[in-house]
């Protein structure tokens, strides 16, 4: 009706870019210029596309912890890129820590990828935690990507950013979206934050491909920030409960589970079994109906574990749960 269904500019909306800087600074104490440190993508999956065809030549080995999200390994493939995992642990909560990162670096190393709060596992990370990380990227002269989509779904603790670390926010490209916090997953509006330079140059892939995010979505996102805070916290308090009944689910049927501090999965570990992943989310599938994602697909750490999703009512995940404890009973 306001006909405002036009091209925006390459970078979007200013003035969505204003209210993201606001929005950021409010939140995760990271303050970015919004006429030239921020850039309105396709979601955030083309802001981390972007990223690595700007910044990877071929033969840059980009360091990604594992499990981690099954997208980055082959967008760094498409271009030209290595990817060198990074092991973690449910013992130590699926962290990336100092001693792991040092044993993988070496003269080809450009890039660290992380994700936190992290897919599949739900992984977060304190300022302690990332003191030491942060440390190693400055000494070996890094970039960093920090995939931040669920940086608003913690639940015991408030969200770091790496790049709100000292010497990092100039040397990190943050990006986050609405797809998850605010459930705008259709409306395909991500966003990169970081150094002017940085973003120029991923601008220049954008423009000529993507050309903009589309405007209607971007309208929605403004709004979202402006008058849907209440509703996201809302939506966190369901995740919670949700997140609470799955974990002591898992564990009273005999599946070994950590507890998620962030994201919306829970990554339960199925090795007792003797089964591999992919087997084990098959025949769930088959014999049961219940809809899994086998753990191997998200690196080699993820092997021996199942990522369950609980964006889902209570009443689909407690059914599910019945489901899964009866294929049990059949396989042990």
């Amino acid at each position: 009706n306001n006909g405002e269904t036009m091209y925006t500019p390459n970078s979007g909306l200013l003035e969505l870019r204003e209210e993201i800087a606001s929005y950021l600074h409010t939140s995760f104490k990271l303050r970015y210029e919004p006429n030239d440190e921020i850039m309105v993508t396709v979601g955030s999956s083309e802001a981390v596309d972007l990223a690595l065809r700007a910044f990877i030549t071929p033969g840059d080995e980009i360091i990604v912890p594992s499990p981690s999200y099954i997208a980055y390994s082959p967008i760094t493939h498409l271009n030209g890129g290595v990817t060198v995992e990074v092991e973690s642990s449910a013992e130590q909560g699926f962290k990336l820590t100092a001693e792991a990162l040092r044993k993988v670096i070496t003269p080809r190393s450009k890039l660290l990828m992380v994700n936190f709060p992290t897919n599949p596992t739900g992984a977060v990370m304190t300022y302690e935690d990332w003191l030491p990380i942060a440390q190693i990227v400055k000494e070996n002269n890094l970039l960093v990507i920090s995939d931040e989509i669920y940086a608003e779904l913690t639940y015991d603790s408030q969200h770091v950013s790496i790049a709100s670390l000292p010497g990092m926010l100039e040397r990190t490209i943050v990006i986050s979206g609405f797809s998850k916090a605010f459930a705008m997953t259709g409306w395909r509006v991500g966003y990169a934050c970081g150094d002017r330079e940085l973003i120029a140059a991923m601008l220049k892939i954008h423009q000529y491909t993507a050309m903009c995010a589309p405007v209607l979505g971007q309208i929605a996102a403004i709004e979202s920030l402006r008058n849907g805070m209440q509703h996201k916290e809302h939506m966190k308090q369901c995740f919670d409960e949700r997140r609470k009944l799955l974990v002591s689910g898992f564990r009273s049927i005999g599946l070994p589970c950590h507890e998620p501090a962030g994201a919306f999965y829970a990554f339960p570990s199925i090795a007792h079994t003797g089964m591999k992943s992919e087997d084990f989310a098959l025949q769930l599938l088959r014999e049961v109906g219940v809809a899994a994602v086998p753990g191997h697909v998200f690196g080699s750490g993820g092997e021996g574990y199942i990522r369950c999703s609980y964006a889902a009512s209570l009443q689909k995940l407690t059914e599910a749960l019945e489901r899964i404890e009866d294929f049990m009973k059949v396989k042990l």
